[in-house]
């Protein structure tokens, strides 16, 4: 690794200009995306879709949205997207909720989506800690959500957003069970080995060098492959309907992580699996057979240390379950209905 480090840091030393550019206007958080034309309905924002803003002391605004059943509901449901989602890449999956008699919350993490941006550069994926997510997780639930004791009250944590549903449960939020989608606790795709990464990462964190990507790594591209061609997703349809909102929505555009964040995801890694003996609640893991994102031994580790937990690999799905083809989807879908039902509402996930 020595011998690389001039190459690496050199590197960094030609982006450190761009560290001037700054624009408020760019950062601000962002609601009210405009929907891509020719969008089949199904994609589209469900019934009654309302956009909101959480903010913790002097953490950045993360957007929300939400969206209600037609009659009364038997049950509240809150999603913590994967890196590089915004919470339109899950409007099927709230409306077929919804139908469900569910209300479902979607909450975007730091410094995606709609949130607001760390750094200039609205296509980075930038955060110096999972820390701030999980806080917000557990005020979105305390002070907007407010589980009301008698209708169940579940969270669900996608790709990494498993990591902080987890952490959120360890410090003390309260749910009636916990779902995890195709959960990461390790990378199945860093850009070099895990150890060097970890500290490279670390070490630009510390030099306050972390906004920085990878080199070689790029920004959003107009032509950069959608949810089939990055084996997000068998599913033609719904591999398309993420880049569609992005060209559509230039406030969406994701690209790949900075330095800081793949420390900041290695921390919350370390943390989580720490400390798993506190998720006292059951926990539903779901997980892909051919998955380019996640590895699958850690998946299978972390379930083995929950108390209550239960496994179950879809060995056709990619990554993407919410996004995969009908055979897959419709029994992930029965097993979050079903997380939802088997899981009674206790008085302690109350506020």
């Amino acid at each position: 690794m020595r011998r690389r480090l001039p190459v690496f840091v050199l590197a960094l030393l030609l982006a450190l200009p761009l560290a001037a550019c700054d624009d408020e206007d760019v950062r601000a958080p962002f609601a009210d995306s405009r929907t891509p034309p020719s969008l089949d309905i199904r994609f589209q924002p469900p019934g009654g879709w309302a956009w909101g803003y959480v903010k913790v002391g002097d953490d950045l605004v993360q957007r929300y949205g939400v969206s209600a059943p037609h009659g009364a509901p038997r049950g509240q449901i809150l999603i913590l997207p994967g890196y590089g989602e915004s919470a339109e890449a899950w409007f099927e999956t709230a409306r077929n909720l919804n139908d469900l008699d569910y209300v479902v919350w979607i909450l975007e993490r730091q410094g995606q989506g709609g949130s607001e941006r760390a750094t200039p550069w609205r296509d980075l994926g930038h955060a110096a800690s999972f820390a701030p997510d999980v806080t917000a997780t557990r005020a979105m639930v305390k002070a907007v959500i407010r589980p009301n004791g008698q209708d169940p009250f579940v969270v669900l944590g996608a790709g990494d957003g498993g990591l902080v549903a987890l952490r959120a449960l360890e410090e003390g939020l309260r749910a009636d069970a916990a779902i995890l989608s195709s959960p990461n606790f390790d990378l199945a795709d860093p850009p070099r080995s895990k150890g060097e990464l970890i500290s490279l990462a670390r070490w630009a964190r510390g030099l306050k060098l972390g906004f920085l990507r990878y080199p070689g790594q790029a920004g959003w591209k107009r032509e950069g492959p959608d949810g089939v061609a990055a084996k997000l997703t068998h599913d033609q349809a719904r591999g398309a309907v993420q880049q569609a909102w992005r060209l559509a929505n230039p406030d969406l555009r994701m690209g790949a992580p900075s330095l800081a964040w793949y420390a900041a995801f290695y921390d919350a890694v370390e943390a989580t699996t720490r400390d798993l003996k506190r998720v006292d609640i059951p926990v539903v893991m779901l997980d892909a057979g051919q998955d380019v994102k996640a590895l699958p031994q850690p998946q299978r580790a972390v379930c083995a240390a929950l108390p209550r937990c239960a496994e179950t690999r879809y060995a056709a799905a990619r990554h993407a379950l919410h996004l995969e083809t009908d055979s897959v989807r419709a029994s992930w879908l029965k097993a979050v209905d079903d997380a939802l039902r088997t899981a009674p509402a206790s008085p302690a996930a109350a506020p």
